[in-house]
């Protein structure tokens, strides 16, 4: 049978108090006769022994207490909570007491049994640890005799059963009461429990029909809220991922639009006779067929680099050597821009466990964009230093800079801090794919940025 969580709450919280109402039942009942049996042992014990002491002070001795003992009880018709037996031919044979019966046993001054059972015979010494037990009696300020009883409590009188009878059946009224209790609060408790997994299905159920937008609020302080509290992330994330899967969707036909219509257009013109296929017309759809390449190059880099597939031919790298080359190598298009390029190369530099294609591929992507936004008059420097067990690249430049609400997202794909950039010849994943290599080498990048006064792009390496 199929049970929802919450009566499964209910029935464990009702079998849970049930089993400890039958516990606690079954424990008291068991005290109160053990207490009614221990009641009646003492309460027969002071009897026999106030009989004895009485007596004693009438007769000043202990001559033929026994036999006076011996015609009392068999006078007796009273009904007794604990009764006696007086002793018999078994008792005097040594046999010990059988069945549910108090025996009583007397001794005088110097512990000789007068009174015997238990497999005490008169005349006998009783032991230390009898008379520890036992109940002395006195006369004139002397010890006289002790008693004390063998056996075990009979069983309960009609008045004890009754007793038991009526506490029976106020523990089960209270029990009754506290099942009832129990199943309210039960209810109450598994309702309050499961709503918030309630909330947390409907919003699961939700975001697979395609609603991302999805928030659990839950304030139990507890397991729970952690859990709401994860939900919310990652729907909240699901729903960037998505937008960002779009967005990127959109740019990527943008950035392909854009040269296959360049393209299409001048091959349509030639075939149609609307233009000759001149050498500067086919450089045009050349360098628009470049365009696609390095687009598709880029796509195929990031989508390698997500699959954790991305090949890195790693080999030690003299880091100051490779930050100079690329310098020179982007100092004539620095120069036709009227940008100067520097270098700062601390000595003690450390090499690095790299692919050296790959980072200069990072550099170039760096200084590539630094040109895009630094204007003429401004400076590139490219910077290198220890930092305990790392190596730490820089490539800083004076441009516009970058607006604090756009600097956590320049390294996201196709992200365009400003619609100029959607003009030029860069894809948008230049950032996005220096990024993935320098992580892939398990380093870190970041970016400092103030704007109008430039930026500055930091590459972290463990040095070898």
């Amino acid at each position: 049978m199929k049970l929802s969580i919450t009566a499964k709450f209910v029935l464990a919280f009702l079998l849970i108090s049930l089993s400890g109402l039958a516990l606690a039942s079954v424990i008291a009942n068991w005290l109160t006769v053990r207490e009614f049996k221990q009641l009646s042992m003492e309460q027969a014990r002071e009897r026999f022994a106030a009989e004895m002491t009485q007596y004693y002070q009438t007769h000043n001795s202990w001559d033929g207490v026994l036999e006076s003992f011996r015609a009392r009880s068999n006078r007796s018709q009273s009904p007794d909570p604990a009764p006696t037996r007086v002793p018999s031919n078994e008792d005097r044979n040594n046999r010990p007491p059988r069945g549910p019966t108090l025996y009583f046993v007397l001794t005088d001054a110097k512990n000789a049994v007068l009174i015997p059972a238990g497999g005490l015979a008169i005349g006998d010494i009783a032991s230390p640890e009898a008379l520890a037990s036992g109940t002395p009696i006195s006369a004139s300020g002397a010890r006289v005799g002790t008693v004390w009883l063998i056996g075990s409590a009979p069983p309960l009188g009609p008045r004890e059963e009754q007793f038991l009878k009526a506490i029976n059946r106020a523990l089960l009224v209270s029990a009754l009461g506290a099942a009832a209790f129990a199943l309210v609060l039960a209810v109450v408790l598994a309702r309050n429990l499961t709503r918030p997994l309630h909330a947390l299905t409907t919003a699961i159920r939700a975001v697979a029909g395609g609603d991302l937008k999805q928030r659990v609020t839950v304030t139990s302080h507890d397991e729970l809220e952690e859990l709401a509290n994860a939900f919310n992330t990652m729907s909240a994330d699901l729903d960037r991922l998505t937008q960002s899967r779009r967005q990127m969707t959109a740019d990527i036909a943008h950035d392909l639009r854009t040269p296959l219509t360049v393209i299409g257009g001048y091959i349509e013109s030639m075939h149609d006779g609307v233009l000759k296929p001149t050498q500067e017309r086919l450089g045009l759809i050349q360098t628009e067929v470049q365009r696609l390449q390095r687009l598709v190059e880029d796509l195929r880099t990031l989508s390698q680099a997500d699959a954790g597939e991305l090949r890195l031919n790693r080999e030690p790298i003299a880091l100051a050597g490779l930050l100079t080359s690329t310098a020179q190598s982007y100092r004539p298009l620095a120069d036709k821009q009227g940008i100067s390029i520097k270098t700062d190369i601390a000595d003690d530099l450390r090499q690095v466990n790299a692919d050296p294609d790959r980072l200069a591929q990072v550099l170039g992507n760096c200084v590539t964009n630094s040109l895009r936004y630094t204007p003429e008059g401004g400076e590139i420097i490219f910077r290198a230093w220890r930092d305990k067990k790392d190596v730490v690249l820089a490539v800083q430049d004076t441009g516009q800079g970058i607006a604090p609400e756009a600097l956590p997202h320049i390294f996201d794909r196709f992200y365009r801090a400003d619609s100029q950039r959607a003009m030029g010849d860069e894809s948008g994943l230049g950032l996005a794919i220096a990024k993935s290599i320098i992580e892939a080498h398990g380093g870190g990048i970041s970016a400092e940025s103030v704007a109008g006064k430039g930026t500055v792009i930091k590459i972290r390496l463990r040095a070898v």
